[in-house]
Parts: C-alpha cells; structure tokens; sequence
C-alpha cells in the first residue's frame, strides 16, 4: 500500500516537473483558448484608436501633450492610450469597475442583496445583472461630464445637444462592449477578462513612455543619476511584488481516522494556505477607479472648474497629502474588505472543513474555527494592505518629490505583475491536466487486451 502510495507520488512529481511549453502544441482546447483570448484584446487595442466623432484632433493633440506628463499620463495608462486619443473606449473598464464596488460594498449591508449571494449560482447572475445596470449609469455619468468638460476645453468641433448625445452614445457603448469583452474572455479564454484588458492597456503605453522618459534624459531634462535611481527602483518593486504575492501563511489542518471495511486508515494532516495579499490587485483598482473621477473631468475642462471642482482638486490633487493619506485608506479598507467579502470568506471555509471532518488541532470546529481564522486573516492582511499601499503610494511620491513625469509604478507594477503570475498559474494548471488525461487514456489502452493473447484471470481490485 505504502509503494504504491509512493509511485503515485513520484508520477504526479514527475509528470509536475515534465510540464514544459512544448506541451502546449498537444493541448489543442487550451490553444484554442489562448487564440481566443489575444484575438479578443486585438479587438479592444483596435477599438482604442477609433475616435469619438465631433472632436477636434489637432487641438485634442496638443492638449494631451501638455496634459501628459501630469495626471493625464495616468488616466492614458488605465485606458490603453484611449483617453488621449478620445478613442470609443475613453471611459475604460472603470465604470464597471466602480459599479462593482458599490454592489458588493451594498451586498454587504443590504439583508435581500445579502440573500442573494447566499442562493448560489442564480443569486450571482442577479447581482451580476444589477452591476451591469450600475455600468451603464455610471458610464451614463461620466460620458456626459467628459462631453461637457470637452466643451469647457474648446476641443468639440460643434458644441451642442448632439455633440454631447454622439460622446455619450459611444462612449456608454464602448464601455458596454468591453465588458462584454471581458465576460468573455473569462469564460471562454484564458485569465481574468476584466484585469486582462487593464493589462494590456498598460503593457501598450510602456514603450511610449519610456521613448519619452529617455528622451527627457537625453535633453538633460532629468539627471541620470534619477532615471537609473528609477530603473532600479521598477526592477526592485517587482520583484517585491512577486515575493510577496507568493507569501503565504499556512494553517495546519488535522483529518481524523476512519475505517473503510477492516482497513483503519491513518488521520491525514495537510495546510491550509492564506495569502499575504488574498484581495489580489483589486484593492487598487478600486482605490485608483475612484479618485480618479474628479481628475477626469477636470483635466479636459482646464480653467473652467467651478468652486467646489476647484477645491476638491487643491486638497485631492496627486501628491497632495490628503490624496495620499485617502489613497493609503482606500486600499487598506478594500483590502479587508474585498477579502472578508470575497476571496476568503472564513464561515465558508469553516463549513467547508467541518462538512469534510478536518479540523484545526486545537480549536474546535464550526464557530470556534470561524473566529480563529478571522484572528488569523485580520492579523496576516495588516502586512497584506501595508505592502499594497506602500507600493501604491512610492510613484505617486517620488512624481511629487522628484517631479519625474513617469507613471509606470506602483498601481500599473502590481497589475502587470499579479495578472501575468494568475495568467501563467491557468495555463499551467490547464496544462497539467491535459497531461493528467493524457496518462489516464495511455494507462486504459494498455489495460486493454492485445488480440491474440489469452483472456486474463479477473482478479479482485487491489483498494
């Protein structure tokens, strides 16, 4: 019994450790799916550079390269290019993003919402259908505070009704699509839909901006000391990132003895493994979708912000303090709660271990269980939101200090880094179980029987 355990051990370690690329041109769904996947998003870097109709092109050009090198960079980074070229997906993912937000944050606090994510499969496609209703008024709103703030910007060819009805109009449908888009890919590609278009968006504008960010070295703009203080400072970021969203916590889990005929089998033990960062990127997605609103609209208005506008951008503005202070606070409250809502939802984990008998030496199960791993996560997710704020807030620092117009940092390193890992961990895992398949019809064709060979004795199974 113990060999046996131990060859299958070794096959499993083996087949691991032969998981290659080159597997990847057997495994024909996954290519499949792969194909899919960069077909989809060719079709949303195309959407990029389609403009929306009414906009003057030379005078929105010269805005944003003046825009650039300030906040317009960042809103440029999470739209692919498209804000700056008022492409039809201007608006981005974020809409969605935001109403997400605020349907969990009210799943949370609404008893018939909270019903809903109870009821399983079915409660998920109705609260899934009201983020999409909360994307199309939000787009609604923000299409309509970009057409206005264009108008406000001298960048509209025609000014009027149907200027600000085509913006509008294209902008809510090219918001719409690309979450279409997204859907999609997450059901019938590979990776997260949604992360993966911000991905690329991002991944599309880092050429550009390091042409730009080596050119103000080359015209002495920047010293060379700080551009090779900010290349070490990209290269140490990500590998930090890496470290830590591989860190984990692990939680001993006891499985208790059982008997199966006259066989008493061994209580197992095995690891329950939390993760440093369980909320992944999302905290900061979230955290930036939201202060990145005001600044939106305020950037294509210029001088015509009104009062409060006006204000709200004195305090809030990047690098201002209290836009620091918010940002730190914002990911560390969607850190908790993105995870204690989401991704590690400790009373489903405590029923899970209790319906399968394991338990955590120590501690009893069911609601003792609970409280130990809310002590447990609360106490890992300090560490956890500490490192996501402090990678969030180190560019938007060393922009305000340094005054280097260089956005990639930070929010962007942990999107590209975290959606690459998660992307490489399906493949694999698709891979793998191809391969798993593999050894299954291999391991039932030599069971069959070769012709001419006598019937083999039928002996009992070995268990």
């Amino acid at each position: 019994m113990r060999r046996d355990g131990k060859h299958m051990a070794s096959a499993a370690e083996q087949m691991a450790a032969n998981l290659s690329w080159g597997a990847l041109g057997k495994a024909t769904e996954l290519r499949q799916r792969i194909w899919f996947t960069i077909g989809l998003l060719i079709i949303y870097r195309l959407g990029t550079y389609i403009p929306v109709p009414g906009i003057d092109g030379s005078a929105l050009r010269n805005f944003m390269e003046q825009a650039q090198s300030g906040i317009g960079g960042i809103l440029s980074m999470f739209t692919g290019g498209a804000l700056g070229r008022m492409g039809v997906f201007a608006l981005g993912i974020m809409p969605y993003i935001s109403a997400s937000i605020i349907v969990q944050l009210l799943a949370s606090m609404v008893p018939s919402l909270e019903q809903l994510k109870k009821e399983g499969e079915q409660g998920r496609k109705k609260i899934n259908q009201y983020t999409r209703y909360g994307t199309v008024l939000l787009a609604l709103f923000q299409a309509f505070g970009l057409a206005k703030s264009l108008e406000a910007g001298g960048l509209a060819h025609e000014p009027g009704i149907f200027f600000q009805a085509s913006v509008v109009i294209t902008l809510v449908g090219g918001t719409m699509f690309l979450m279409w888009l997204g859907e999609q890919i997450t059901a019938r590609g590979i990776g997260n839909g949604i992360s993966l278009i911000i991905f690329v968006g991002i991944v599309a504008e880092i050429p550009a901006a390091l042409a730009r960010f080596f050119e103000q070295g080359r015209t002495g703009a920047i010293s060379t000391p700080v551009i090779l203080g900010v290349i070490v400072m990209v290269v140490a970021v990500v590998a930090f990132v890496v470290f830590m969203e591989r860190a984990l916590r692990k939680i001993r889990i006891q499985y208790p003895r059982r008997q199966v005929g006259m066989k008493v089998y061994d209580g197992q033990s095995s690891h329950l493994p939390i993760k440093v960062n369980p909320a992944g990127v999302i905290p900061a997605i979230f955290a930036s979708s939201l202060l990145l609103l005001p600044v939106t609209i305020s950037t294509f208005s210029g001088n015509q912000t009104g009062p409060v506008m006006s204000t709200i951008l004195a305090y809030f503005g990047p690098g201002q303090p209290l836009y620091l202070i918010f940002f730190a606070a914002m990911i560390v409250f969607f850190t908790y709660f993105y995870t204690q809502n989401v991704s590690f939802k400790s009373d489903d984990v405590a029923d899970n271990l209790k319906n399968q008998g394991g338990f955590i030496p120590g501690i009893r199960p069911g609601k003792r269980t609970e409280e130990y791993l809310d002590y447990v996560v609360n106490r890992v997710l300090v560490l956890g939101s500490a490192y996501l704020a402090g990678v969030g807030l180190l560019p938007e620092i060393i922009r305000a200090q340094w005054s280097v117009p260089f956005y990639f940092g930070g929010t962007s390193v942990l999107i590209v880094v975290s959606v690459t890992m998660d992307t490489i961990n399906q493949i694999q895992s698709h891979l793998l179980a191809h391969q798993y398949e593999g050894l299954i019809e291999k391991s039932q064709l030599r069971g069959k029987r070769k012709p001419g060979t006598a019937k083999p004795r039928r002996t009992p199974s070995r268990r």
